[in-house]
């Protein structure tokens, strides 16, 4: 069972493993293309940009479904915390179905972008990397959002009220 749980946890902790790695590699290539710029005899790496470009998406889109499990997304709770815990609930509801549209909406359009650089073929110029690779992660980053707002929405529906009561008793 222990061995499902680590399977479990490594699984729900790819995204950040993702954005982990193409965090290194930004920083490795960053500071490898710094100082070859300045080595005489040496040229330098033009090819940098087209991977840091990539690392870039990968590290935004990669990170964006554990910012939902952690609460790292901007959100302003101070008003809807000040009210009844029945609206509050009806609060929750109304934001995670505007959270899923436009979730859904984003997923569904990073399928479409996708499909256009299949069809266009276009790729980096250097390293003539398709940009549909790059882009790949969009997708699978909206299903692990969305995933992740699920699961952090019903942990947090159970705690609406709770802080309140909780307050109450000192």
């Amino acid at each position: 069972m222990k061995k499902d749980n680590k399977a479990l946890n490594l699984l729900s902790q790819l995204d950040i493993l993702v954005a982990c790695i193409a965090l290194t590699i930004l920083i490795v290539c960053t500071f490898v293309g710094v100082p070859v710029r300045y080595i005489p005899f040496i040229r330098p790496f033009t090819w940098l940009e087209e991977v840091q470009s990539a690392c870039l998406v990968w590290i935004v889109f990669g990170a964006a479904g554990a910012a939902f499990r952690t609460g790292s997304h901007v959100a302003i709770e101070m008003i809807v915390e000040r009210l009844p815990v029945a609206i509050q609930k009806v609060f929750q509801i109304f934001i995670a179905l505007v959270v899923a549209v436009v979730i859904g909406f984003l997923f569904y359009q990073s399928l479409g972008f996708i499909q256009m650089f299949l069809k266009s073929g276009r790729a980096t110029s250097m390293l003539k990397i398709p940009y549909s690779l790059i882009y790949t992660i969009c997708p699978i980053s909206f299903i692990l959002q969305i995933v992740s707002f699920i699961t952090t929405t019903i942990r947090d529906w159970n705690k609406i009220g709770v802080e309140q009561k909780m307050e109450g008793l000192d």
